[in-house]
């Protein structure tokens, strides 16, 4: 396993995972320098990375605002879980990717490691 993590394009990744992308507006062209795995807030205020790809089960509106201020690249739904549309419409004026995909929170990394985005910068 790799050290340090790959730095890709979101719109590699994107493809490459078959995601969902819920957002109409968001730049999908940004780097992704690393993952980040929680469902708890206030861990991905504290841990989380800039340009980091946030994987949570969450749907609400406050994820937004916690990738807002963390300058994450996007935000990763497991499950196949949508989120509301008022959380849709707030990661589209914070320029925040919403992004599906049908795998749990496990299979999702392992992919993303293999992709050699790890959890480190």
């Amino acid at each position: 396993m790799k050290n340090k993590s790959e730095i890709m394009k979101l719109n590699q990744i994107i493809e490459k995972l078959n995601l969902t992308v819920e957002t109409k507006t968001a730049d999908l062209k940004v780097d992704v320098t690393g993952g980040y795995v929680s469902d708890l807030l206030s861990d991905v205020m504290a841990n989380a990375q800039s340009g980091n790809i946030w994987i949570t089960l969450q749907i609400h509106q406050n994820t937004v605002a916690v990738a807002t201020l963390k300058e994450l690249a996007g935000i990763i739904l497991i499950n196949g879980k949508k989120p509301a549309q008022e959380t849709i419409h707030k990661a589209e004026q914070e320029n925040i990717p919403i992004l599906i995909s049908k795998l749990p929170a496990y299979e999702l990394i392992c992919e993303l490691c293999k992709m050699g985005i790890s959890g480190r910068k």
